[in-house]
């Protein structure tokens, strides 16, 4: 059985406009982070909504030898988790409430055994003490952990996060990657996120896919995508990839190949 997510004809996007057109995307690997890079407007937001079943899609969606694109959302979103860039406003529910509420609607049963397996994710994620607070009165950081905690209780096979780390102090960045990938392991799922710090894809991604005009322009090992010519064809940058004192890739920007048009 093919294991993994793999992409065929896909094309996406909103009634009076095409965004992804004819994207086919090589098996994508369980246990593994995938990033998915690409300018402002290069059809990031849009393929995970798409691969979520929120937006318009046509195509071919295989999920470990499951075609996804056939199913009732339903079915589709017990398998499929998406973590947009912010929580819906005006939800006043406690933090434990709401994971609790993120579990049981994946099947999950409402028990003490779930409440300790709750309060235990909040601990990995640094906000156990977050579980009685409220989750219109958090910040905007403190509401993607728990983004993060409720789309991980769900137990997904393929986790979609769209800038998970938008809000988040360079310790948190670190931290929920960190997890992400633990988890991502541990379950061995599919997870895809999006992310605008390519140093990150760097360090963290073990699989990226580089986007532009919502063509697939490459995929692969970070370290094989992210070179001086995909930044100047994908980013207009002059860029270079240099090893740390502890040998870790970085990205040093040079300057623009052209003055950006806006």
């Amino acid at each position: 059985m093919m294991q993994g997510l793999k992409i065929s004809g896909f094309n996406a996007g909103y009634p009076k406009r095409q965004i992804i057109t004819n994207l086919n995307v090589p098996l994508l690997p369980r246990g593994k982070i995938t990033v998915l890079l690409g300018p402002n407007g290069c059809g990031k937001s849009t393929l995970l909504r798409s691969l979520a079943g929120l937006n318009r899609a046509k195509g071919e969606m295989w999920l470990n030898g499951e075609e996804l694109m056939t199913l009732p959302f339903a079915q589709r979103a017990s398998r499929v988790v998406y973590l947009p860039q912010s929580l819906p406003a005006g939800v006043h529910l406690h933090v434990l409430e709401s994971i609790i509420v993120a579990q049981r609607a994946s099947g999950g049963r409402s028990s003490a055994a779930s409440e300790a397996e709750v309060m235990e994710l909040l601990e990995q994620l640094g906000i156990a003490h977050l579980a009685m607070s409220y989750l219109d009165q958090l910040s905007g950081g403190q509401k993607q952990l728990v983004g993060l905690a409720q789309s991980l209780i769900r137990r997904p096979g393929l986790l979609l996060l769209d800038e998970p780390l938008s809000a988040l102090d360079l310790n948190y960045q670190f931290h929920v990657m960190e997890l992400v990938r633990r988890e991502t392991e541990k379950r061995n799922i599919v997870t895809v996120v999006v992310v605008h710090d390519i140093n990150i894809a760097l360090r963290h991604g073990q699989h990226v896919l580089m986007l532009q005009n919502g063509e697939l322009i490459a995929d692969g090992l970070p370290e094989d995508v992210i070179t001086p010519e995909s930044l100047a064809r994908v980013y207009g940058v002059r860029g270079r990839i240099e090893r740390c004192t502890l040998g870790t890739p970085q990205v040093l920007i040079d300057g623009l190949v052209e003055a950006p048009s806006f």
